[in-house]
């Protein structure tokens, strides 16, 4: 049942009145979700799930906030939240306390949120079967596809609060991956994965997925050991966003706050990367499947540059960090026991212009990485430091040679100012808008 968000408000503004509440904020959503996963053309895993939650936080004349969370949204359950969170108020922390966004009353993008309809489990199933067949049928080396997945959701969020803020917005997002697995006698098995997104199902390109999880792992077939050593190595815009994401405590106001990251508040202004680099976080962007307009304390969103050729331009904020660093509130906060602050969409493009053209059909021993590995475990964030085991290629005059096993080390902001080339064209990922990133004299270990 979709969330009517001017029955909600009305409901919590007579509640907070009858229990002498005059200053209050709510902020929530709901999730429609159905996923499922295949196994050699019959149905593995069907998952469907409705989830809502409100986060309420409230003030006592102390100016001391409470919070709690609640799945019920009607009229006893907003009102047993209201009332948990006045009672928590008076335990609430004087330091630092969190207020409303000065911008949760303040015009928010005009823009066009694109959804779509649902599509029903049978025609899920159905077309994972399809692309599983076809996937299969591309060459006689793949033997499965272990993992794979189609899912679709649709989620409504709002936020509202005493001083007269109310917005929602609402989107839909379906996604489909496929990632293979090869048996060929005498020789190991090589994997290879593609992923696609968008706004409803009848617009997934779900060829688009299979054509690519076949070619990249058929030129995983022929693969050979790579000395260790320094090389120049090109990153896929997935390879490179993923390794920005493990060190987004660059730009996060509240681990700068906190002491975890690499930046300090004294590091806006200096040189981080190389001038050919700039680096935006954008959640409004057209590209931007899961596009929101707000964040979970109501500020707007929008574009933030955060490396300007090179130049560390900005951090992202929450309402809290904001005020402590003498800022604005950038829309990046996310509401719940404690704010934590997140980006939401990168576009990475170039910023000066490279004294010299870099070409993969031209170039000689150069790495091409597509996929990065195992960040959890090889990225010390507040070190700067990463060791990754990756799949990717050797490349020699636009022939590529698969690697059989290898790692990437370095240190990230070492890497930043060593990139030598941003080629032109962009590619949409999962996590932003990227392109090819050249890196010269990362250190790579072979097996």
């Amino acid at each position: 049942m979709p969330l009517n968000i001017q029955t909600v408000s009305a409901s919590a503004r007579q509640i907070a009145t009858k229990l002498g509440i005059s200053k209050f904020d709510l902020s929530g959503s709901t999730v429609d979700e159905t996923s499922v996963q295949v196994d050699k053309g019959e149905p593995k895993q069907v998952k469907a799930s409705n989830r809502s939650g409100i986060t309420v936080r409230v003030w006592n004349k102390d100016n001391t906030v409470g919070i709690t969370s609640t799945t019920d949204y009607d009229d006893n359950g907003l009102e047993l939240a209201l009332k948990t969170a006045h009672e928590a108020s008076f335990f609430g922390i004087k330091e630092h306390a969190p207020d409303f966004s000065p911008e949760a009353t303040a015009p928010i993008a005009d823009v066009k949120i694109e959804t779509g309809e649902a599509a029903t489990v049978p025609q899920l199933i159905e077309s994972l079967v399809a692309a599983e067949r076809k996937l299969l049928d591309k060459n006689e080396a793949i033997e499965s596809v272990p993992y794979n997945g189609l899912a679709q959701r649709s989620m409504n969020q709002f936020y509202l609060n005493s001083d007269g803020a109310i917005r929602s917005d609402a989107h839909s997002i379906t996604s489909i991956y496929l990632y293979t697995k090869t048996e060929q006698e005498g020789k190991k098995p090589r994997s290879a994965g593609a992923f696609e997104l968008s706004h409803s199902f009848d617009k997934l390109d779900v060829q688009k997925c299979i054509d690519e999880a076949a070619e990249k792992t058929i030129s995983h077939l022929n693969y050979e050991k790579v000395p260790s050593g320094k090389y120049t190595i090109v990153f896929s815009p997935d390879a490179f966003l993923s390794l920005l994401g493990a060190f987004s405590n660059l730009f996060n106001s509240q681990n700068i706050l906190d002491n975890k990251s690499l930046s300090t508040t004294e590091s806006l202004g200096t040189q981080i990367a190389s001038p050919l680099l700039s680096v935006a976080d954008d959640a409004l962007h057209p590209s931007n499947i899961g596009l929101e307009t707000f964040d979970g304390e109501g500020t707007p969103t929008r574009r933030i540059n955060l490396i300007d050729k090179g130049m560390l331009s900005s951090f992202i904020h929450s309402a809290g960090t904001a005020k402590r660093m003498n800022a604005h509130p950038t829309g990046h906060a996310n509401m719940g026991s404690k704010i934590t602050v997140s980006p939401h969409f990168y576009h990475v493009s170039g910023g000066e212009k490279a004294d010299a053209q870099y070409n993969l059909d031209t170039a000689e021993n150069v790495i091409l990485i597509d996929d990065l590995q195992a960040l959890h475990a090889g990225v010390q964030s507040l070190q700067g430091s990463f060791s990754l085991p990756f799949d990717g290629w050797v490349v020699n005059n636009g022939v590529k040679t698969s690697i059989e096993a290898a790692t990437v080390a370095g240190d990230f902001r070492e890497l930043l100012n060593s990139i030598v080339y941003i080629e032109p064209t962009e590619e949409l990922t999962n996590g932003g808008v990227c392109p090819r990133i050249w890196v010269e004299g990362l250190s790579v270990t072979g097996e």
